[in-house]
């Protein structure tokens, strides 16, 4: 695609980046098919194609307009245009910039400003969000039910192991995680433990910084990874294997730094050096028990492994930051073959579910819709239980299912037998 940018745009490194990007594309509509919401709306501005117009326009000086951001906005941005895309359309980076180019130049109204800077605010503050969602569960009961089913009932962790291994890795606690699913890093720390790594957290690492980033505030999305980096630093030198990602949104995140901080004269040797020990779980998992399928039962057996009670009919809800911004499509699923699961089919499982990190909260209308949607695919071969990679599509699918909707790590956690037995 021939794009004639600004001069002043050109010469910065976005603006050259965008140029490179734009160039890619050869506008042949791919993207078109697994596009959530155009596949809802049939708006060609709500396509990766149309939006890619829209912000070539603005590069080029056209004006700017409430119409491009509704638009962007509107994009959850999953990233399955590029998954599909034959030419290789960085898309994602350019609705970055884009978004970020937006946001200096068309001004939000005093309503959404507010709305946006308290999501920032409150879901990456945990000494915010843990009291505000207490008081929430205290009053559950008396919530309008879209509002109720947004409140998940409290859940409790089992013990964390204490005993110490050679091999060590560390682990990103997360923001909500902690509070809203505690058995997840719990259950994590609990298999790693049985194949003798010790997962260490660092009180100091916060949020990934992803939520920052996506809602166009570049600055405080940069001082979350550098306070990130500052954190594991130590740890980093004195030799641990991998950061573990248990949320996959933070995982895709993480292994951005690099990208995100390669100007930084600062940051940007050491943002590579933890983006490149960056690992989800599963990655962590298929390395630990490699081999042949059998082989990795074999080994999961050798773990605890109770075939009689592991099997189970399971719908796995791949997410978006897992399948197309991982690029991890098929991992968590053999991992779950090989612990007995029976996988039953997810049509259309490269769509996104609408959490999409605050989508679901500025764009509940949509975000309702394409949850429906994914709810019906993933109960059409009538599963016992949905599993899933990322608190965000957690807590959005379950907040609409009928369907028991836990991380996948836990399932796993409860079929390899207590340890002592």
């Amino acid at each position: 695609m021939f794009a004639e940018l600004t001069p002043e745009f050109l010469a910065t490194p976005e603006g050259a980046e965008a140029q490179a990007i734009l160039r890619a594309c050869v506008h042949c509509g791919f993207c078109l098919a697994t596009c959530p919401t155009y596949q809802l709306l049939g708006d060609e501005l709500d396509s990766p194609r149309g939006r890619i117009y829209l912000m070539k326009g603005m590069f080029e000086g056209q004006p700017v307009s409430g119409l491009t951001q509704h638009h962007l906005d509107r994009c959850l941005t999953c990233r399955a245009c590029e998954t599909t895309c034959p030419s290789g359309v960085q898309y994602g980076k350019l609705v970055d910039i884009g978004r970020h180019y937006l946001e200096q130049r068309q001004p939000r109204t005093t309503q959404d400003h507010f709305k946006r800077t308290a999501l920032k605010t409150v879901l990456t503050t945990p000494w915010l969000f843990k009291p505000l969602l207490a008081a929430g569960r205290l009053v559950r009961s008396l919530l309008p039910e879209p509002l109720r089913n947004k409140v998940p009932v409290r859940q409790s962790a089992g013990l964390r192991p204490v005993s110490q291994h050679s091999r060590r890795m560390l682990l990103l606690e997360g923001c909500v995680q902690p509070d809203l699913a505690p058995n997840i890093n719990a259950a994590t720390a609990r298999v790693l433990d049985r194949l003798g790594i010790t997962l260490l957290s660092v009180p100091k690492a916060g949020c990934c910084g992803a939520l920052a980033h996506h809602l166009s505030d570049e600055s405080a999305a940069r001082m979350a990874m550098k306070r990130n980096i500052d954190a594991w630093w130590p740890h980093v030198t004195q030799g641990v294997e991998a950061i573990v990602m248990t949320a996959s949104g933070c995982g895709a995140q993480v292994k951005d730094y690099g990208y995100q901080l390669r100007h930084d004269p600062l940051y940007a040797e050491r943002a590579k050096q933890i983006s490149a020990l960056t690992r989800d779980l599963s990655e962590v998992l298929l390395k630990e028990l490699e081999g042949t399928p059998e082989e990795r039962r074999l080994s999961l057996q050798s773990l605890g492994l109770r075939t009689a009670t592991s099997a189970a009919r399971i719908a796995f809800h791949a997410p978006c930051t897992l399948q197309h911004g991982q690029k991890l499509k098929g991992v968590v699923e053999q991992l779950l073959t090989a612990a007995g699961a029976q996988l039953t089919p997810v049509p259309d499982a490269h769509l996104c579910c609408g959490s999409a990190g605050t989508y679901s909260l500025l764009q509940p209308e949509l975000s309702k819709r394409l949850q429906v949607n994914k709810l019906k695919a993933l109960t059409s071969g009538h599963p016992e239980l949905i599993l899933t990679a990322n608190i965000g599509c957690l807590t959005h699918l379950a907040a609409g299912s009928s369907t028991p909707v836990r991380h996948w790590v836990e399932w796993l956690d409860t079929c390899l037998a207590p340890q002592g037995m």
